[in-house]
C-alpha cells in the first residue's frame, strides 16, 4: 500500500486497437516493469522511470501487425492519464521544470509546465525511419498523447548530435528530470495552486 503522502495512480485503457494497463507512483525509486512490444520504446520508458525517480508499470498489447502508431500514441495517452490522476488537484507542486542534458556528442533540452493546458513543440533532429525497432516519426505522437492527457506544455529539442539513439535518449532523460522537478512539491506552498488564476 502506498503511504498517504505518496501520489499514485492505476488504470486500464482498452480500445479496439490497444489494451494498456499502467501504474505510477510519483514518489518512487525508479523501478519499472515495461512491456509494449516495441523494445526501443520499452528502453526509453525504463530510462524515464529511472531518471525521474518514478515507479512505473506499463503493459501494452496493440495491433503491431497493422502499424506501431496506435501502441505508441496510446502509451503516451496512458502515461499522461496516470500523471494527471496521481497529481490530483496539483496543489503545492512546482508545476514547471526543465533540464538540459549532454548524451555524449548530443545535447538536448526539455521544458514542461503542468498548468493544465496541452501544447507540444517537438524537434528531435532524427533523420532515420527507425531507431532500434521504433518508427521514429511516432515519437511526436507519443508526446502529443502525453500532453493532451496530462494537461501539460512540453517543449523538447535536440540542439545538436550525431547518433539518433543518443538524440532520443537525451530527450527522454531530460523529460524525466523536468517532470521530476515539476511534480515535486514546495512545503511553503503546499495548500496553494501554482496559478494566480486560482484554477488549473
Amino acid at each position: 500500500m502506498p503511504k498517504a503522502t505518496e501520489r499514485s495512480a492505476k488504470l486500464q485503457r482498452d480500445t479496439k486497437e490497444t489494451q494498456i494497463g499502467g501504474e505510477l507512483r510519483i514518489e518512487g525509486r525508479g523501478r519499472y516493469e515495461i512491456s509494449t512490444g516495441i523494445r526501443f520504446l520499452d528502453h526509453m520508458l525504463e530510462l524515464f522511470a529511472k531518471h525521474g525517480g518514478f515507479d512505473l508499470k506499463l503493459t501494452a498489447k496493440g495491433d503491431l501487425d497493422v502499424d506501431q502508431h496506435h501502441t505508441v500514441e496510446d502509451a503516451g495517452i496512458v502515461i499522461g492519464q496516470l500523471f494527471s490522476q496521481a497529481l490530483g488537484d496539483r496543489k503545492g507542486i512546482n508545476r514547471a521544470g526543465y533540464f538540459v542534458l549532454p548524451m555524449d556528442e548530443t545535447l538536448a533540452v526539455v521544458a514542461v509546465d503542468l498548468g493544465g493546458r496541452p501544447a507540444l513543440v517537438y524537434k528531435d533532429r532524427v533523420k532515420v525511419r527507425l531507431v532500434g525497432d521504433l518508427q521514429s516519426e511516432l515519437l511526436e505522437d507519443f508526446f502529443g498523447g502525453f500532453v493532451h492527457h496530462a494537461g501539460a506544455n512540453l517543449h523538447a529539442k535536440v540542439l545538436y548530435g550525431r547518433s539518433n539513439h543518443h538524440k532520443v535518449e537525451a530527450i527522454f532523460k531530460c523529460w524525466a528530470r523536468a517532470m521530476r522537478y515539476a511534480c515535486s512539491t514546495d512545503e511553503r506552498l503546499k495548500d496553494q495552486l501554482p496559478s494566480t488564476k486560482g484554477l488549473l
